[in-house]
């Protein structure tokens, strides 16, 4: 799988503002096969060993009771070069200086609030759809 699969998390801001199907919509567009999909909530302490690799950073804080704070959508998608792709489709961190058509442009509220998360590379792919899923829940 290591490659042609990505992870990602429609965020709370995106579900609270009824964007799960048009996000959807957008990734099934783009060429990428759902493997695995639930509607979920983290807890706290989920979010906080979700995102520890920024546990020093001065975002962290906020970030993890954003992220905790409401359902998300997690999703594996698959396709070639899965993780580039869908850091293009869902454009730049800042929806401010995303390219027109991205999923933060048309759908991020803010830099923090930017509607989905995309993993950063095959090896986090992994371990962030292993941190969702089961084995027996990614087809």
């Amino acid at each position: 799988m290591s490659g042609t699969i990505t992870f990602t998390m429609i965020k709370p801001d995106a579900v609270a503002d009824g964007h799960v199907g048009a996000i959807l919509g957008k990734i099934a567009e783009a060429g990428f096969k759902i493997k695995a999909l639930k509607l979920t909530q983290l807890t706290l302490a989920d979010a906080q060993k979700f995102y520890e690799v920024h546990a020093e950073r001065p975002f962290y804080g906020e970030l993890v009771d954003f992220m905790s704070s409401g359902p998300i959508v997690a999703a594996v998608l698959e396709k070639d070069n899965a993780v580039d792709g869908f850091r293009t489709l869902i454009g730049a961190t800042n929806p401010a200086e995303a390219a027109e058509g991205t999923i933060r442009k048309m759908f991020a509220r803010s830099i923090g609030e930017n509607a989905v998360h995309g993993s950063d590379s095959a090896e986090n792919a992994l371990i962030e759809a292993q941190f969702h899923f089961s084995g027996r829940e990614i087809f």
